[in-house]
């Protein structure tokens, strides 16, 4: 190393007036020369000169005409400043130094890395953020899946990050004895709001109770799970929303003891036989829309989920129901758009011929009765429902004309989310989350698309 050294002061001293293009050539030259005569003496070279010199060419220059010595903290030979290693060297006060450049993204700004929520609040905030929402979901729908946390908390992620996120929150939330899970049937885990959860509840003016010895009893609520996930993709989107029975408690709120108790939101006739028959037609999910207009009322979505075959009794039901848009419900509000939710494409098949069963030109409803509904389809799944409307000319002429007054949407329920697994055992598709316009339905043409979600955590 002495032989080494006095090699390096000897090419410092000698070249300090070249400039440093020059000089750093010449050094990696020497360099070259250096290595082959240590390599025949059988003398290893422990510090790659030519690469510490080249950290930075006019570094190496000035700190060599500044001749600042620096001593290792291993213990090792000094060498002059700027041969050292940039992550060994020790800067002695006074030796002119030059700043490494920072790290550059390709649109040559330095890179942040984005910490998310963390940047607007704190892991504690967010945590208690994640089980209120979660055990808030589990004491009013009663039972919940690890999939419905996803869509409750973590709307605004990618799926797998929010099924990841969601896994987590309920694996934490079980270890702590706030829900506690059970598998059905088929084979499903479904979690239900223990005593202890209804307390924490309690604790943040929640007024809960446990559902426990409820979720216990069920063998198979696919039907009740699929509805109170469209009652939560509606509210993501902003859409006030209701379930089943939600709605039936809100119609007889105000029911005296006397008066009869309001069985359903629609009344409809349907044909069987020779004759009619009533029914009354209530929804397994509701949701309330802004009308287009600000001094109307809103607009009901009215969802069916269909997960088995429908018979012809309830087959004329839907028939019915597909007639009816356009119509004021018992609440007061206009039925705007019907939505059908199937669990399989032979469902899915036959809900669609039933509307396309109501397909006509809305030319032609000035050959019909005034009230008829006709559906226009304009794309798979997708149909307009016209009908005609009274317009005014001038003060005393009126004319029929035709208007389209809501949609019928049918479409398939996301089956395929909830197998997806982050672990790729199962290779499942990830469309149809909430970056995309599928929930909780599609948008027809001619209306705005579903905005995109925010994080409720905050």
């Amino acid at each position: 190393m002495r032989v080494v050294s006095g090699l390096l002061r000897h090419v410092v001293a000698k070249d300090i007036a070249i400039e440093s293009t020059s000089f750093a050539h010449r050094v990696t030259t020497m360099h070259s020369n250096l290595e082959r005569f240590l390599h025949s003496k059988n003398i290893m070279l422990h510090l790659p000169l030519a690469q510490a010199l080249l950290i930075d060419g006019r570094l190496a220059h000035d700190n060599v005409g500044s001749r600042t010595i620096a001593t290792d903290k291993t213990g090792q030979e000094p060498v002059p400043m700027g041969c050292l290693p940039q992550d060994r060297a020790i800067r002695a006060t006074g030796a002119r130094t030059t700043k490494a450049p920072e790290p550059e993204t390709q649109h040559g700004k330095s890179h942040r890395i984005d910490r998310g929520l963390t940047n607007l609040a704190s892991t504690g905030q967010i945590r208690q953020a994640i089980r209120l929402r979660a055990l808030s979901a589990a004491n009013r729908f009663r039972v919940i899946r690890t999939f419905d946390v996803a869509a409750i908390c973590f709307p605004e992620r990618p799926y797998k990050a929010a099924l990841t996120a969601a896994q987590r929150a309920m694996r934490s939330m079980v270890k702590d004895n706030l829900l506690i899970r059970y598998r059905t049937d088929r084979q499903q885990h479904v979690y239900g709001l223990t005593q202890k959860g209804a307390q924490w509840l309690d604790d943040q003016g929640v007024d809960a109770s446990s559902s426990v010895r409820r979720v216990s009893d069920m063998t198979n609520p696919e039907h009740l799970l699929w509805a109170n996930f469209i009652v939560t993709c509606c509210e993501v989107r902003g859409l006030s929303a209701l379930t089943e029975t939600e709605l039936m408690k809100s119609l007889n709120r105000a029911t005296g003891k006397d008066k009869p108790v309001t069985q359903g939101l629609l009344n409809v006739s349907i044909s069987k036989g020779n004759g009619s028959q009533k029914r009354v037609l209530r929804p397994d999910a509701i949701a309330y829309e802004k009308p287009a207009k600000s001094d109307s009322k809103p607009t009901v979505t009215w969802f069916e989920i269909d997960r088995s075959k429908r018979g012809a009794d309830r087959e004329a039901c839907l028939t019915a129901l597909f007639r009816a848009v356009g119509r004021q419900l018992q609440d007061g509000n206009v039925l705007g758009t019907v939505v059908v939710l199937t669990k399989s494409e032979r469902i899915l098949k036959r809900a669609m011929s039933l509307a396309q069963e109501l397909v006509n030109d809305p030319c032609e409803l000035k050959f019909t009765v005034q009230g008829t509904r006709v559906l226009k389809e304009i794309s798979t799944g997708v149909f307009e429902v016209w009908t005609e409307i009274i317009k005014k000319f001038g003060s005393d002429r009126t004319a029929l004309e035709p208007a389209l007054i809501g949609h019928v949407i049918i479409q398939m329920l996301p089956l395929w989310l909830p197998k997806v697994r982050i672990d790729n055992r199962r290779q499942y598709s990830t469309a149809g989350w909430f970056s995309e316009d599928y929930l909780p339905y599609q948008r027809p043409a001619g209306k705005s698309p579903w905005p995109v979600p925010t994080s409720p955590l905050l």
